[in-house]
């Protein structure tokens, strides 16, 4: 008996490398793309194995919690970290980054993430890729989260290494990713002894078996649903238009934040908030705010985790989860990407916020003042 999913023809070399050019058109660029057989952190940690060895300085911006896992590996790898974090409400900017190069003129390697999930954030890796090219070194930008919600244009911007997965705003696999690699990068790599050969990390491999090789015959036996997978949700964005598809995420996001602010119900603990708030923003400027997700505190007195998990038990399919590790009593994330960037997810996601708010704590809601508000932002003309 067949099955669509299992009885699959082989991939062919030809067919991964069209799906690569595919990904290369999705990132503006003409540079190498590489797709990796695995989660996002895979061609991540490679990159900075690759580009980092001792007597290097890397400039590491923290804005998050990847940032700080690059800065475990970095030091790994030997090299000299120099760590610029900012606090988690916020975003970094260009001129703190050009600050820290000056300070630091033996910095060769960047290391940024575009957009943080888990925090809400989004930095501006436009302005930040003029200074970094213009100090001479080497950009990292993590683009997982950020990649088709919001503008991604990584030869325009300078980046030699911009790493994806289909997971988030793509609406696709989690165990696939993809890597975009300059001119500047391989020389990094082919001149650095501690980079990862005959290893899974290890970009060099692709590059000497795979590309130099005309993309003929691939290294391994690719991972056939996956890609398939990707190819797919590639093929949805090109069919919508990716304009069309980062829109619709910048809409979800500045309707999120609109009708957590109009929902009600509890005294705003930050200045600046005028009237009374249920639920804040938890980055504090909308500028700031990633289109992939929106993150909120929770009310004084309200255990973040308990809500997320009063509003979920209401409806489990709604993308809601608290926030990780030290902010979990505080932070709840709404994922409005890829599937659940639209209008009814996220009038459901604040109705059973603002359900399971009122159950735990008595405040008033208006419900239908988030619905207008979420309703107001979607109708409006582009």
């Amino acid at each position: 008996m067949t099955h669509p999913f299992l009885d699959l023809a082989p991939l062919s070399a030809a067919h991964f490398a069209a799906i690569e050019r595919r990904v290369a058109r999705l990132l503006g660029t003409e540079q190498d793309v590489v797709i990796m057989q695995g989660e996002a952190l895979l061609p991540l940690e490679g990159c900075i194995r690759s580009g980092a060895k001792p007597g290097s300085t890397a400039l590491n911006v923290v804005t998050g919690p990847y940032g700080q896992t690059f800065g475990d590996w970095l030091r790994d790898c030997g090299a000299h970290v120099v760590d610029l974090a900012v606090p988690f409400h916020t975003a970094v900017t260009a001129r703190q980054v050009e600050q820290a190069l000056t300070e630091h003129p033996e910095i060769d390697f960047v290391s940024l993430v575009h957009a943080e999930a888990a925090t809400g954030n989004t930095n501006p890796v436009a302005e930040i890729g003029k200074v970094v090219r213009a100090h001479g070194a080497l950009f990292m930008v993590d683009a997982v989260a950020s990649v088709a919600a919001e503008p991604l244009l990584v030869d325009a911007w300078g980046v030699d290494l911009c790493v994806i997965g289909a997971q988030k705003a793509m609406g696709g696999p989690a165990g696939v990713s993809a890597v975009s690699v300059s001119e500047r990068a391989w020389q990094r790599f082919t001149e650095n002894p501690g980079a990862p050969r005959r290893s899974y990390l290890s970009l060099l491999d692709w590059k000497e078996r795979w590309i130099d090789g005309g993309r003929r015959a691939l290294p391994h036996a690719p991972a056939q649903l996956e890609m398939l997978a990707l190819e797919a949700c590639v093929e949805r964005i090109e069919a919508a238009g990716l304009d069309a598809v980062t829109a619709r995420h910048a809409r979800a996001a500045e309707a999120t934040r609109a009708g957590a602010l109009a929902l009600g119900g509890g005294r705003s603990g930050r200045p600046g908030l005028s009237g009374p708030s249920a639920l804040e923003p938890y980055v504090h400027d909308a500028a700031d705010a990633a289109p992939v997700a929106t993150t909120l505190r929770a009310p004084a007195g309200t255990d973040a985790s308990e809500l997320v998990a009063r509003a979920l038990a209401a409806d489990p399919t709604l993308p809601l989860v608290a926030g990780g590790g030290a902010l979990a009593h505080e932070m709840i994330r709404v994922n409005h990407y890829g599937p659940d960037a639209t209008h009814d997810v996220v009038h459901a996601t604040l109705a059973a916020l603002g359900a399971a708010l009122g159950d735990m704590s008595g405040p008033a809601v208006d419900l239908e003042a988030a619905s207008r508000a979420v309703t107001a932002v979607w109708t409006r003309p582009a």
